[in-house]
């Protein structure tokens, strides 16, 4: 007697952007994946998919964190903040706003995951020297190599946020 077995499934809640989600999901299942195909927040960019490239940073409890290496189940309890949770009342966020005003992104895709690791560190550290700025998107890698804009954004965002950014050095 052949048997078919059905995948294993929870139901895990999952605190995103500030709303609430009860989601069934198998246990395997990424926050990357969740959140794009289950919550259809695309704006956090699937890319390796094995950590490598950063496309797909979000905050975890304010931390920078790769959604593809996260299992959503783990994330119950946490607040995660996605690329699409920045924006607040039709305003951009200061650091959406300087990738603007700075030509800091070309095709993109790195873009989210760039502005996630510099909202966690603008939020730990204000008035972050260039160093901070470089090392906080080391992990995003950028094919178009955009950096230099990159960091100016970083720069121009701490200002944006009532920080002094230091002068470039």
């Amino acid at each position: 007697m052949n048997q078919t077995r059905l995948p294993v499934t929870l139901t895990v809640t999952l605190t995103v952007n500030g709303e609430e989600y009860a989601l069934v999901l198998e246990p395997r299942r990424t926050l990357l994946d969740a959140l794009r195909h289950d919550l259809a927040l695309t704006g956090t960019k699937k890319v390796c998919d094995m950590g490598d490239c950063g496309a797909c940073t979000v905050l975890v409890d304010g931390q920078a964190k790769l959604a593809c290496l996260l299992l959503a189940v783990d994330c119950e309890g946490l607040e995660i903040t996605s690329i699409e949770g920045l924006a607040e009342d039709g305003q951009l966020d200061p650091i959406q706003q300087a990738f603007i005003e700075t030509d800091a992104y070309q095709c993109g895709f790195c873009t989210p995951g760039q502005i996630m690791s510099l909202k966690a560190l603008l939020a730990a550290t204000p008035n972050p020297s260039d160093e901070e700025i470089l090392r906080a998107v080391t992990g995003n890698l950028c094919r178009c190599g955009a950096y230099e804009n990159i960091l100016r954004a970083g720069r121009l965002a701490a200002k944006q946020t009532g920080q002094t950014a230091p002068t470039p050095r």
